[in-house]
């Protein structure tokens, strides 16, 4: 994607997503109106009941499913792996609940943990309130402060928003750092965590998101006692291919400008 693109991607994004402008959907609405209005007349040519407008005029130019997100495949495949692992108990901190937590809650309890409150009850779901990057984050478990209180984690695209205000956390440019501490001490020993985040050239992007040089993440988990064993990277389109692990492979993927990286880490034996 080049320089021109990007930007007009962005600026896109924050119009529509932001302040809830789009021009390119309203110039496809006005451009579906003339086939809305003749759908509509030879409809109401041949029936004589109860009739009112409610035009849906996007619907006939888009496939039947969404496949080409990021998130469709990070949800589907962290799933599956804990569907094929079988944890003894798994918490997530942070990752979508009306995607990844809502597929994993389907076959097994979750435990969410976010830093806004969700209140909603759900079948299957367990939630508590409470922000990872603090310090005081491990004082609420009983027991060892909640050290070793799970064999699997995940983590799905949150941790490149810890410490940038944009979910009611206080700012902190460190804020990424102390969470994956935390998320490390979550774990027991041998347990495995799964964590994406987006790759590429290493920027942040205020408030919405840090882009991690992927070995910034490697290395911070490590420094932890986490061990990379897998990495999963989907580029644009929503394409996952299995990354190699190899110093080679992450500066190629450092040089890139984004894809969203599934890491998989195993915890050090105590």
């Amino acid at each position: 994607m080049n320089a021109a693109r990007r930007a007009l991607v962005k600026a896109h994004w924050l119009l529509a997503g932001q302040f809830g402008i789009d021009p390119l959907r309203f110039l496809s609405s006005f451009l579906a109106l003339p086939r809305f209005l003749r759908d509509w007349i030879r409809f109401r040519s041949a029936y004589s009941g109860r009739l009112s407008l409610v035009p849906c005029l996007h619907d006939w130019n888009e496939q039947g499913g969404a496949t080409d997100s990021e998130y469709f495949w990070q949800d589907l495949l962290v799933a599956r792996w804990i569907f094929e692992a079988r944890p003894h108990r798994h918490v997530d901190i942070g990752s979508r609940v009306d995607g990844f937590v809502a597929h994993v809650a389907s076959f097994r309890q979750i435990e969410v943990f976010d830093v806004r409150p969700i209140l909603t009850e759900v079948p299957g779901v367990v939630f508590r309130q409470a922000d990872l990057t603090q310090a005081d984050f491990m004082l609420q478990f009983d027991g060892a402060n909640g050290v070793g209180l799970c064999d699997s984690l995940s983590c799905l695209h949150a941790v490149e928003h810890f410490g940038l205000g944009r979910y009611g956390d206080p700012v902190d440019p460190l804020g990424y750092a102390r969470g994956i501490a935390n998320l490390a001490r979550l774990i027991s020993a041998r347990g495995r965590l799964y964590l994406s985040t987006p790759i590429g050239r290493e920027r942040v992007e205020f408030n919405a998101n840090w882009v991690f040089d992927p070995r910034t993440i490697v290395r911070c988990a490590s420094s932890h006692g986490l061990h990379a064993e897998r990495l999963t990277v989907i580029g644009s389109g929503g394409h996952p291919t299995e990354g190699d692990l190899s110093d080679d492979r992450l500066l190629e993927l450092a040089r890139a400008e984004y894809n969203l990286g599934v890491f998989v880490f195993t915890k050090a034996d105590s």
